[in-house]
């Protein structure tokens, strides 16, 4: 035990002590009492349909402040929240400015419905884009994890919620607030090494030659045959009509051929980026009201060329006391942006990220002369070359460099959200507030080809044209009362909530415009498709809930919600779910008080259950039509089958959790385990396509989520002119489906069965090459006719056995922070990890093909190929013959282990005297990073892939460097 009095003696103790037990007197003076956290230890803290304590809540419920998401250069609240909070997954799938992450809390809670966490805006859930949210507009997040936390939301809260409260106004004098930064972005992780061209020609003869031997053809007319014909091959001959046989028939360069052009595709079709951000903001308030206004601006540009995302922002919040017995308030938000986005997300030919990679350098993007010369047109300017001599593989007939600038890939949104909310307090102790919320989302995409040069040249062009319009509303009317007896308080939630959700779109495209530089449709001869759909879902509820504490030391709570989906039949249409929860203030207790110890000890434990109906359809339970041209004539084909019996999914939700603080709050911490149980799961259930149905959605199967979340806030130093904080979070995560129809289904690369996760690789296992003649080889597992389980090898790939290889699924994820503030200085550094699971990197697979796919680049590991001199390694030996070797299996099936230093900045705040004569309060210079490092043994791949873990040729993350200055006054 320590003693109170020796940590506020003047006794020196050594550093390490000091750094453990909080001694922040480094120059001897007396420490004084340390209030830097106190205010926290009983924070409060934004939950469901209000506010309460944090100690003396029952449910889950992780902050963060505004501190760590104002002024992060992320376009995207959702990419900020990585690292933050233990037990969020926050992934970001793509780089593209403007994109989001994908977020599971606590695990995976569905196969077939969504996973996704619900969204609310001060109070109300939020069904707008959530890059229409400025990160400089945000107060707190709170992240409601468990069932007590989140089931007051019922069924939109079954895989958890994320509360975003906007910033008000303060009492006081005006504030206005402005920020300006400028950044700078790059690739966050350098692309996979490739062959040089010298290279790459002497292995491509290779290739020809092992592909040309045969029985009928020896190894020397093989040699010579793939020197007469490696140019005529690729295409190209890069050394010269000096060299028109570059290679001898020793597979080595004839001496003194040097390529005469070295264009590295990935320099053309990538760039570094700029990054511009403005924000001002109005704030303001008396006794009576407040308001807060604010404009914002963001240009980012993307990495690759033709991509960014821009927006314009603003917002504006009124709180007032109209009368003594009714407050009223409004928040409006209007966001219009663009992003440009060219396909970067598939294996699609005109994917700018995948062009950039798999056309080697020694295929030029302009054209070229035999001497090495540029070709110039009539009016001196370089000539796009658009690769017509290339092979299929290195992406015939396109130059996305010339293209881009004439195409376009645009998203524009319109996001209008508006809040109102009137208060009427009978009693102070008795309230009743109605709420409405609306969200308005309009959404247009534009998709031009130009007729002039590329792949559009061929059909004169095409033009494809979107629109889409989301409306959602949600009311609710909520009655409380909150008393307190004595030693006894009483808090009784009761209410009523309707929500309504529509969505309308229409599509149409046209070809073959008359004239360049036309867009629209109307410049168009020929009409394409043209189609459109709308669909509605209703979900109306009732809720309640009561807490009770008794001498602020011991806390219940219980609630109860029923929800009523039109997405199921009207006899399975209501769901009831609840939860009960119970916390004991430890700390409050004489006998723990006594220890001069604990400043805060607060045990708590929940359990609860919330239904699921996010399936894709919003007709679950119906038989649905397509409608199809028969010659001219409409015709119904049916395609959905009914499913009336079709109900709720629910999610039990075990949570019991321990927080503590020491050493006057300069140690607290948080440890919590949870069980999430997922039951009657909506599951596609897959049937045979001669049935002529594809599947059909069931309640079938049960999929359990089961961790430990820890999190240590620390303040190793603190004195009158520095601090210093450390944080640290992490989780883990065991996912096992427990419950399925059917002994296991195999779904693309992935196994479901009971005992496995959702994500499990059900893939051939890699055995290697064979070192006597470099063919690949796969495991195979068969039974003999005695019964026994034989293992063997194959290099027929068809033959392989699929076995499960590991699951995508981290076992450990979590976040280290730390912060320093010396004087006007301030810094700060954010770093996050994944520890486990597996990733299959298909990505890698492009430039990894043994020699059948001519003229695609090659990685350099490909020098590592199998040759008689080498006959022992991974890599087999080159053919043009294509051996299916980078087919999937767990040779490309890496580590998912990574660490990342995702955020790092500097401040310094000018001194207040000068600049008082102005009335600036504050001036802040600063510099930032976000994505400066990444720590992963794959070099090549980004290691913040999607959940599933398979790569997909995708936008790489971007590094941001970003420069600003912030002014209060």
């Amino acid at each position: 035990m320590i003693s109170k009095n020796l940590i506020n003696s003047k006794i020196w103790i050594p550093p390490v002590a000091a750094f453990f037990f909080g001694i922040a007197n480094v120059n001897g003076q007396e420490t004084k009492k340390d209030t830097l956290r106190e205010k926290e230890i009983d924070e409060v803290v934004v939950v469901a349909y209000g506010k309460a304590k944090k100690t003396s809540y029952t449910g889950s419920v992780a902050t963060i402040s505004s501190e760590k998401i104002n002024n992060r250069p992320v376009t995207n609240i959702t990419k900020a929240l990585e690292g933050q909070v233990p037990g969020l997954q926050a992934v970001s799938f793509s780089g593209q400015p403007g994109s989001t992450a994908s977020i599971r809390i606590r695990g995976i809670g569905s196969v077939s419905a969504s996973s996704n966490p619900l969204f609310v805006v001060d109070g109300m859930p939020f069904d707008g884009n959530i890059n229409s949210i400025s990160p400089n507009d945000i107060e707190s997040i709170s992240v409601l994890k468990d069932a007590t936390a989140s089931s007051l939301y019922g069924s939109r809260g079954a895989n958890g919620v994320i509360i975003v409260t906007t910033k008000s106004g303060k009492k006081g004098e005006a504030r206005v607030n402005f920020n300006i930064s400028q950044g700078f972005s790059s690739r966050a992780v350098k692309d996979y090494e490739q062959v040089s061209t010298d290279q790459y020609f002497q292995l491509y003869w290779e290739a020809l030659r092992n592909g040309y031997k045969s029985s009928q053809v020896s190894s020397q007319q093989a040699a010579q045959m793939a020197t007469d014909n490696l140019v005529n091959a690729l295409g190209i001959n890069p050394y010269g009509s000096k060299f028109p046989k570059p290679v001898g028939t020793d597979g080595k360069l004839l001496s003194g051929a040097t390529p005469l052009w070295n264009d590295d595709w990935r320099d053309i079709l990538q760039r570094v980026a700029s990054r511009n951000q403005v924000d001002l903001d109005f704030s303001g308030g008396n006794e009576k009201s407040n308001y807060f206004f604010s404009l914002g601006y963001l240009d980012d540009k993307g990495i690759a060329i033709g991509s960014g995302f821009r927006k314009y922002s603003s917002r504006l919040k009124i709180n007032s006391e109209v009368k003594k017995w009714l407050n009223v308030g409004a928040n409006l938000a209007y966001t219009n942006s663009l992003q440009e986005a060219p396909p970067s997300s598939d294996s699609r030919t005109d994917n700018i990220i995948n062009a950039a990679r798999v056309i080697p350098s020694f295929y030029p993007y302009y054209e070229r002369n035999a001497d090495g010369s540029y070709k110039l047109d009539a009016g001196g300017n370089y000539i796009y070359d658009f690769g017509k001599y290339r092979p299929t593989s290195a992406l015939q007939n396109q130059n996305a460099a010339a293209t881009l600038p004439l195409d376009k890939n645009e998203n524009r949104e319109d996001n209008f959200s508006g809040k109102g909310f009137a208060e009427f307090i009978f009693l102070p102790e008795l309230k009743f507030r109605t709420n409405f919320s609306v969200d308005l989302l309009n959404y247009n995409g534009h998709y031009y080809t130009n007729p002039l040069l590329g792949e559009g040249s061929e059909i004169g062009g095409s033009v494809t044209k979107t629109n889409s319009r989301t409306l959602s509303y949600t009311t609710s009317n909520i009655l409380t009362y909150d008393k307190k007896f004595g030693q006894h308080h009483l808090n009784v939630l009761g209410g009523q909530e309707f929500y309504h959700y529509e969505y309308q779109t229409i599509s149409g495209n046209r070809s073959q415009f008359s004239l360049p530089y036309y867009y629209e449709p109307d410049a168009a001869a020929l009409l394409g498709s043209f189609s459109g759909n709308s669909d509605k879902l209703g979900l109306l509820s009732f809720l309640g809930k009561a807490e009770y504490d008794y001498q602020n030391k011991y806390f219940v709570s219980g609630s109860v919600r029923a929800d009523g989906s039109s997405r199921f039949s009207p006899e399975n249409r209501w769901g009831t779910f609840w939860s009960v929860g119970g916390s004991w203030k430890a700390s409050n207790e004489d006998f723990i008080r006594k220890l001069n110890f604990f400043n805060q000890l607060t045990l708590r434990a929940s359990y609860g259950g919330q239904g699921n109906d996010k399936l894709s359809t919003y007709y679950a339970y119906q038989s649905l039509y397509a409608f199809y041209n028969n010659l001219g004539e409409g015709g119904t084909v049916a395609s959905k089958l009914p499913t009336p019996d079709l109900k709720w999914e629910t999610n039990l939700n075990l949570n019991v959790g321990l927080e503590f603080a020491i050493l006057n709050n300069r140690i607290k911490g948080n440890v919590e385990y949870f069980q999430r149980k997922s039951q009657d799961l909506l599951f596609d259930m897959p049937l045979a396509p001669s049935l002529g149905f594809s599947g059909f959605q069931a309640n079938i199967g049960e999929l359990k989520n089961t961790g430990f979340e820890f999190s240590l806030f620390t303040t190793p130093i603190k004195t009158k002119d520095f601090e210093w904080n450390v944080d640290l979070n992490l989780s883990t995560l065991n996912n096992k489906i427990t419950k399925l129809p059917k002994g296991s289904i195999v779904s693309g690369t992935k196994l479901l069965q009971v005992g496995g996760s959702i994500y499990d690789f059900f893939i051939p296992e890699w055995a290697g090459v064979d070192s006597s003649n470099g063919n690949p080889l796969w495991k195979t597992i068969t039974t003999d006719a005695n019964g026994n389980t034989v293992e063997g090898t194959t290099s027929e790939y068809a033959k392989a056995t699929k076995t499960l290889q590991g699951s995508s699924l981290p076992k450990v994820m979590g976040g280290f922070t730390t912060s320093l503030a010396y004087k006007n200085f301030d810094f700060s550094t954010l770093v996050t990890f994944s520890i486990g699971g597996k990733i299959l990197d298909t990505d890698y697979t492009m430039i990894m093909h043994n020699g059948s796919a001519a003229g695609r680049a090659w990685s350099s590991e490909m020098l590592n190929r199998w040759t008689p001199e080498n006959p022992y390694t991974d890599v087999p030996a080159l053919s043009t013959t294509t051996n299916n070797w980078t087919s999937a299996s767990s040779r490309f099936l890496y580590s998912g282990t990574y660490a990342r230093v995702k955020n790092m900045s500097l401040g310094y705040t000018l001194p207040t005297e000068y600049f008082e004569r102005w009335g600036v309060k504050k001036f802040r210079l600063y510099v930032q990073g976000e994505n400066l490092l990444t720590f992963y043994k794959h070099k090549g791949m980004d290691p913040e892939q999607t959940l599933d873990g398979t790569t997909y040729y995708r936008y790489p993350a971007m590094r941001t460097i970003t420069f600003g200055l912030q002014a209060t006054l």
